[in-house]
């Protein structure tokens, strides 16, 4: 391009327009009334690297900026018709040339020109009469913050791309709050939970929406939400489970997490959980059925152990049965007599008593073990289960001829605990370690039943001197029908397991130096409520 010295008609913007369609360099607009002072500036600059464009007065300035958008303005500010100042206002207001940095270039040097120049928009000012370095270094310095800018611009505008794209893909509710509670933020999932657009909530007050009411319609004060708290008072505020009002007037479980924002305002998080609730019923029924069955099935497994007791019962029931049938008879004889023997009379009904109590207390705890738990767990001493069970078991003991050792501990915790339930199991691991023994040459050891603790628990120990456990069986002694006796059905010890483990507790069995199997039932200590 020509230098204005070489070209006296002004440059206009139809005649760079061919250039600049070519060229993607920065640009510097240079505007002087005066050819000199222009073309002294014109080749101050010309090696910089810049593409310079030029204009002597503010109207072509200005049509030379609407077309090229210059990145800098080197303007002079006394200039005929349209003075630097009035060029500069309307740079600044037209939104195609805000951005362009303004250097002004005069001879005033009052700061109150300088003080006008600043105010209109321009970034420096240079004095006349000016040096060369002086000017190329003030250009280089805007220049590169005016690089800076853009940069900066574009990343922010990437940033915001990218953070809207984030907004629109998260499934979460997002909604910006500023600190009056109006909502100045609203992503696409806030949109489908709430069944509010945001070209109807933008710049509206959360509260005014009615979205947070209780379930009978009754609105809360706006100081008792969880967003005033985070967007009015600066406080973190969640709750895992909320109801609000969608637009058409359905509640929606929610759980909602508010924080406040450095700059004022906050941030609220709605997160649609209406599945996980369905979801978490459906699992509570799951488990309510499993417990059922699980109840069930150790029902049906304590029914077949009555049934193998079944023999020993009846033999331990039928003696005081026939004892007090006989007693019964005397009773009729010593009646027929002339003469009734009241002191005879009064002792054969006390022994007949006491035979009948016998038979009920056999009838009693059969009928105890075998009924369904309805009574829910209690508050209970292990040593008194334990004594109740060896009752239950001694049917067993004298029929296998295996004595039963009882080594109770002294000051235990209660438990809480159904009482069925682990009489089952002690009754359970009892009557296995009878069976282990009845072919050991340790027999004459017994059984022997101990109390204690373990491992901060309450424990019961159930010990044998049998033949302990066969090859191969430890790994699968608590599955499910896993047996190694000829006519058992394999569901005892599995229920057994599951039971403790449902009371928070460990069953499990270790193998005795001496021989024969260790069963030990660790339950937790109640903390005094159950």
């Amino acid at each position: 391009m020509d230098t204005p010295a070489d070209n006296e008609q002004p440059v206009t913007a139809d005649s760079e327009r061919k250039d600049l369609v070519a060229y993607s360099g920065e640009l510097v607009l240079l505007v002087d009334d005066n050819p000199t002072n222009l073309q002294i500036l014109y080749r101050t600059l010309e090696g910089s690297g810049y593409h310079l464009l030029v204009a002597r007065n503010g109207e072509t300035a200005l049509s030379i900026a609407r077309a090229a958008k210059p990145a800098l303005v080197l303007l002079d500010v006394m200039m005929p018709g349209m003075d630097g100042f009035e060029v500069c206002s309307r740079l600044k207001a037209d939104p195609a040339t805000a951005s362009t940095a303004v250097i002004f270039l005069s001879a005033l040097g009052d700061s109150q020109a300088k003080v006008r120049g600043f105010a209109v928009g321009g970034v420096d000012y240079i004095a006349k009469p000016f040096q060369a370095d002086e000017v190329v270094a003030r250009v280089r310095t805007h220049m590169k913050m005016q690089r800076l800018e853009r940069e900066l611009a574009r990343r922010n505008s990437e940033l915001e791309a990218e953070n809207q794209q984030i907004l629109n893909a998260i499934s979460e509710g997002i909604v910006g709050l500023d600190r009056e509670g109006r909502i100045t933020l609203f992503n696409p999932a806030a949109c489908a939970i709430t069944g509010w657009s945001p070209a109807d909530v933008l710049g509206e007050r959360l509260y005014a929406l009615d979205m947070l009411q209780g379930e009978q319609g009754a609105l809360c004060g706006e100081e008792q939400t969880l967003p005033y708290r985070a967007y009015r008072l600066g406080k973190v505020a969640r709750s895992d489970l909320e109801l609000i009002r969608r637009r058409d007037g359905e509640l929606v479980a929610v759980a909602i997490a508010c924080a406040p924002r450095a700059e004022g305002g906050a941030v609220m998080v709605l997160r649609d959980i209406s599945d996980w609730l369905a979801h978490e019923e459906q699992l509570r029924q799951a488990r309510e059925e499993l417990e059922r069955q699980r109840q069930n099935m150790a029902h049906m497994e304590r029914l077949s152990t009555s049934g193998e007791m079944a023999a020993g019962i009846a033999h331990e029931v039928n003696q005081p049965l026939t004892a007090v049938v006989n007693y019964a008879r005397v009773g009729q004889r010593l009646l027929r007599a002339d003469s009734i023997d009241r002191e005879q009379l009064i002792d054969l009904m006390d022994k007949l008593e006491k035979q009948a109590v016998r038979a009920s207390a056999v009838i009693q705890r059969l009928r105890s073990y075998v009924r369904k738990p309805h009574e829910g767990r209690r508050l209970l001493d292990i040593n008194t289960l334990i004594n109740e069970v060896i009752a239950l078991a001694e049917v067993d003991s004298r029929i296998n001829d295996v004595t039963i050792h009882c080594e109770l501990g002294h000051g235990l915790p209660m438990v809480c605990a159904d009482p069925v339930q682990i009489q089952q199991v002690a009754l359970n691991l009892i009557r296995n370690a009878m069976e282990a023994m009845l072919d050991s040459p340790q027999r004459g050891h017994g059984v022997v039943v101990r109390t204690g603790m373990e491992r901060g628990k309450v424990c019961f120990w159930v010990i044998d001197r049998g033949k302990g456990l066969a090859e191969g069986a430890a790994e699968r002694l608590f599955s499910p029908f896993f047996t190694t006796k000829p006519a058992g059905m394999g569901i005892g010890l599995s229920i057994c397991q599951s039971i403790v483990q449902s009371h928070g507790g460990e069953i499990g069995f270790t193998p005795n130096a001496e021989g024969g199997v260790t069963f030990f039932c660790r339950l937790p200590a109640a903390d005094g409520t159950c």
